[in-house]
């Protein structure tokens, strides 16, 4: 049996910080065959809110052969290296590229032969815009570890494989595996009265997700519109320029705000909607857009995300974000 060490900031429960989560939950409940996994994560959410889970800095049994470290603040980092000194995992999975505690450090200090560093989207350039100074700083010191030649990258889909080398080099090792989907039945969906429509979102709130460029599109709206937009607000910032927009719709469309979704709930959600719809700068992967059209909800998105060709399949709208800009 191979055992798999996983670092990763936020896991199960957490869930306000999106796909990452989803991601991996979702390969250790399919991969149940010839692995062990040790999840090392910390025991919170997003922005640092505490999650509910028991036990914390010990391992905790997910499911029977996925093992959870909850790390509190103190030691995290001293544990994580001695706990994957401890293991002596076959392989250390490390997901993201620009936390310290549970990127960078297993990166430097932990001891493991096969370090594998899992990108999930944030070398796309769109990604890479947000914050850019910070992240140039991180990448600079990646490649003065010699990134390229001691580990080996994880992308998703071939255009992330090439962000990679774009950054790394050519000769930088990147395996090409796909992610893990979460697939709901297909289900009846409300039918579209004429002159009325309903429209959700489901996605953190931040400049990638292009929250604001749905609400200006809103303000030509002939019909009667409902928008739910459901998302833990990352960029507040942000948030208030939306607010902004929201107060100048005109009175037939009507915006509300849900600012949590746990991901046993998405289902329900999306029942008694027409359109899901966000028209992401970038994706990685897109979990809330796969699980909205694997259960028949017809999806309106950029160019920009994997999901392409959702109108020739009758199964949406990719729209060019130059085009609407």
């Amino acid at each position: 049996m191979k055992t798999i060490f996983i670092s990763i900031p936020w896991f199960v429960p957490a869930f306000k910080a999106g796909g990452p989560i989803q991601s991996i939950a979702n390969m250790v409940n399919e991969l149940n065959e010839g692995y062990q996994f040790y999840i090392y994560t910390s025991n919170t959410d997003l922005h640092g809110l505490p999650i509910a889970v028991a036990v914390t800095n010990e391992w905790v049994e997910y499911n029977a052969y996925t093992k959870v470290w909850y790390a509190n603040k103190k030691d995290r980092s001293q544990n994580l290296v001695e706990q994957v000194k401890l293991l002596r995992p076959d392989s250390l999975y490390i997901v993201g590229l620009f936390d310290w505690h549970f990127n960078i450090v297993p990166l430097l200090y932990a001891e493991c032969a096969d370090k594998v560093l899992s990108v999930r989207g944030m070398l796309h350039p769109g990604a890479l815009s947000q914050k850019a100074i910070k992240k140039k700083v991180f990448i600079q010191g990646l490649k003065w570890m010699k990134a390229d030649k001691k580990y080996r990258f994880h992308a998703t889909d071939k255009t992330e494989a090439g962000y990679i080398n774009n950054i790394f080099g050519e000769e930088a090792r990147v395996m090409v595996a796909g992610n893990f989907p979460r697939l709901f039945p297909e289900q009846g969906f409300a039918r579209k009265a004429g002159g009325s429509l309903k429209l959700i979102s489901i996605g953190i709130i931040s400049p990638m997700k292009n929250y604001l460029l749905v609400i200006q599109a809103l303000q030509q709206a002939s019909g009667n519109v409902q928008y739910d937009i459901y998302g833990p607000v990352k960029e507040p910032r942000y948030w208030e320029e939306c607010l902004e927009a929201i107060k100048r719709l005109p009175s037939n469309v009507k915006v509300f705000y849900h600012p949590e979704l746990p991901s046993h709930k998405v289902l329900h959600k999306l029942q008694g909607q027409q359109v899901f719809i966000l028209p992401s700068k970038s994706e990685n992967y897109g979990h809330a857009i796969v699980e909205a059209l694997s259960a028949g909800l017809p999806v309106i998105t950029s160019d920009t995300v994997p999901w392409l060709g959702l109108e020739e399949a009758r199964a949406g709208l990719n729209v060019n974000l130059e085009e609407e800009s």
